[in-house]
């Protein structure tokens, strides 16, 4: 499998805000490689380094030791117009495309979020709990209505989530970071669940249950670290 992204022994240092002296290490040592279509979800405790992790792979901040490899292109205007008529269209939004962001629900500017994102045309996509602020019932559509339009073309997708269900049930692979400082990944999980998937219906299946409780065994112990960590800031 062609990789389109790749992660190399990355690790992420910051003076540290309460005392500048110090130095604080975000994330450590991490490998990550997403192949050329594949749907990958990170998971880990709250303040693990997941969203440091995005942010490097998205060349935003750059790692203090490793490498990153990540292929953008550019797209014509004319090129980005169509595509964009094309892609409100998918996401039910047909004729809203000169409406500014205030005359639309919050439903509604989460399916155009997602729709930018597919009209770019990127060879990935880096996605940070997209779906975190709505309810329950609004999230599972989002995230049904993410799969219908991933199915289309298969971008290779990240997929930062503290959401052990969401993950699994997005995902062709779910990849569990420890907690910090140093986060790095403790394990690299198959999901080998049928397609297309109902992200609520996929949630009965016995082996959703089985692949999530393998998962959370992993996790468990460093989730109650993290919030060992958070209680003592």
């Amino acid at each position: 499998m062609t990789p389109v992204l790749a992660l190399e022994r990355v690790s992420c240092t910051f003076l540290s805000r309460d005392d500048p002296s110090e130095r604080y290490t975000a994330v450590s040592d991490t490998t990550l490689v997403i192949g050329e279509g594949e749907f990958v979800s990170v998971v880990g405790p709250t303040g693990c380094g997941k969203t440091t992790l995005l942010n490097v792979a998205a060349g935003l901040l750059k790692p203090s030791t490793g490498t990153v490899r990540l292929e953008f292109r550019g797209m014509a205007r004319e090129e980005a117009f169509a595509r964009g008529e094309e892609w409100l269209a998918r996401v039910g939004l047909a004729g809203f495309g000169k409406r500014y962001p205030h005359q639309l629900s919050g439903g509604m500017r989460k399916r155009v979020a997602l729709a930018q994102m597919f009209i770019l045309n990127p060879q990935i996509l880096l996605m940070d709990e997209p779906f975190s602020a709505l309810d329950i019932q609004t999230r599972q559509l989002m995230e049904n209505g993410l799969l219908e339009l991933w199915s289309v073309d298969r971008k290779s997708v990240v997929f930062i989530t503290h959401d052990l269900e969401e993950a699994i049930s997005l995902a062709d692979r779910v990849v569990v970071l420890s907690a910090g400082p140093a986060s790095h990944p403790i394990g690299d999980y198959a999901i080998d669940l049928p397609r297309p998937r109902d992200v609520a219906d996929i949630r009965l299946a016995p082996r959703f249950i089985e692949i999530h409780a393998k998962i959370w065994r992993a996790m468990k112990e460093e989730v109650l670290k993290g919030y060992v960590q958070q209680q003592r800031q």
